[in-house]
């Protein structure tokens, strides 16, 4: 009698066994990718600062900040040809202020950067570096964003599956948050691993089902609406450089005498068709916002406020919105949080990662063969079945892509 009721439970157990390894093997491959690329953009500008040398600043240098203005005159002084598109404030002390400019007959904008503190153009960048890759190629495969979204999307789908599946699979799991790794074998070591970092993942696993549901129903219609901005008409011809840069510091002195503190981090240009400078930025005032909701419109003729966005006043779509890109990166705790994300974007690299380990190590020892990392990766390859060329060809795009896309 008891050996006939535990059947059925047993049959339930292997279902769900087998939904938590395909979700986890069959396109184990992409999921890596996906979580791998989301990892390194949450330290995607930091790797530009690297590599550009132009991006270098000496903190000591800057004890008195250059003005917006000043800084967008250095820009049109070093090329004034040039139309800027935004100015960015460094995301550290170390860096300078970034300057997206589009030059005649060019396509493709570029990066100009400016010293903050002299006011000094320091070099140039291109459009295309770690952080536009990276972000590209996360976000949506450097393919159509509305179908590229929706693909990568799928990756939350397939998180939830395995996280399910995981509370069934491994009984009492509440039990593993402080079992560390004591297998006797190289797959009992490999297992314990997984389900470590698995347990102490789950916040991270949820925050990222969370947005990456978002995403997908922000790109299909479900959007929340942005907020209007203050009416002008257009003109013919914007004021000349002098006047648009003294402008822009009367508007950005206005908005300090209105809220003290508040930190600008950056201005988006105008144009004929909206004369009027957007100046993106942090007031304190809300949490788990983007700078584009906690800021001012400054009108590109007089420097006089024209009307801003207190992100107090967003409503509660809005505010889902706005909130899942720094939920999703960690942007929002500066670089406390980033590194915080990056070390659980890795274990979630690495769960799957060790989840195709995990089944290699079951087929070698199934069939009484010696573990080797060739043999591992043979049967790891067979055992994600067809989908692994789907999943490759995935992985592949974005580089294929990106000197055409980008």
């Amino acid at each position: 009698m008891v050996t006939g009721a535990l059947r059925p439970r047993k049959r339930r157990t292997r279902l769900w066994w087998r939904v938590h390894q395909w979700a986890g093997l069959q396109v184990s491959l992409f999921l890596a990718f996906v979580f791998l690329t989301g990892t390194l953009a949450v330290f995607s500008y930091e790797m530009d600062w690297l590599a550009r040398p132009a991006m270098w600043v000496n903190p000591a240098s800057v004890s008195q900040p250059a003005s917006w203005g000043e800084v967008a005159n250095a820009v049109m002084a070093h090329d004034p040809e040039a139309e800027i598109i935004a100015l960015n404030t460094p995301l550290n002390g170390a860096a300078a202020i970034d300057a997206l400019v589009r030059s005649p007959g060019d396509s493709t904008p570029h990066h100009v950067y400016v010293h903050p503190g002299t006011g000094q153009v320091t070099g140039e960048g291109a459009w295309l570096g770690f952080q536009r890759f990276l972000r590209n190629t996360h976000r949506h495969l450097m393919l159509p964003v509305k179908w590229g979204v929706s693909i990568v999307a799928l990756a939350a789908v397939l998180l939830l599956v395995s996280l399910v599946t995981s509370f069934v699979v491994y009984k009492n799991w509440w039990r593993g948050f402080l079992r560390w790794p004591r297998g006797r074998t190289v797959r009992a070591v490999v297992g314990d691993i997984h389900r470590l970092a698995g347990i102490w993942s789950i916040w991270f696993i949820l925050v990222l089902i969370c947005t990456g549901f978002w995403y997908l129903i922000e790109i299909w219609g479900g959007g929340a609406s942005v907020p209007e901005r203050p009416k002008l008409d257009p003109v013919s011809e914007l004021p000349v450089a002098e006047d648009l840069t003294v402008a822009l510091d009367r508007g950005i002195a206005e908005a300090h005498a209105e809220l003290p503190g508040y930190r600008v981090a950056g201005v988006i240009w105008p144009r004929e068709k909206y004369p009027a400078f957007m100046v993106h930025g942090h007031s304190g005032r809300a949490i788990l916002v983007r700078p584009r909701v906690d800021a001012f419109w400054v009108d590109a003729r007089d420097g006089h406020l024209l009307g801003r966005i207190d992100p107090r006043t967003l409503s509660a779509h809005q505010r889902i919105a706005e909130g899942a890109d720094p939920l999703h990166f960690g942007t929002f705790g500066g670089y406390w949080t980033k590194t915080i994300w990056f070390v659980f974007g890795l274990a979630l690299t690495g769960l799957a990662l060790t989840g195709v380990a995990i089944y290699t190590l079951r087929i070698a020892k199934s069939e009484r063969a010696h573990p080797g990392w060739r043999r591992g990766l043979r049967d790891g390859w067979r055992g994600m079945g067809k989908a692994r060329w789907i999943a490759l060809g995935l992985c592949l795009l974005p580089v294929v892509l990106a000197p055409f896309v980008i």
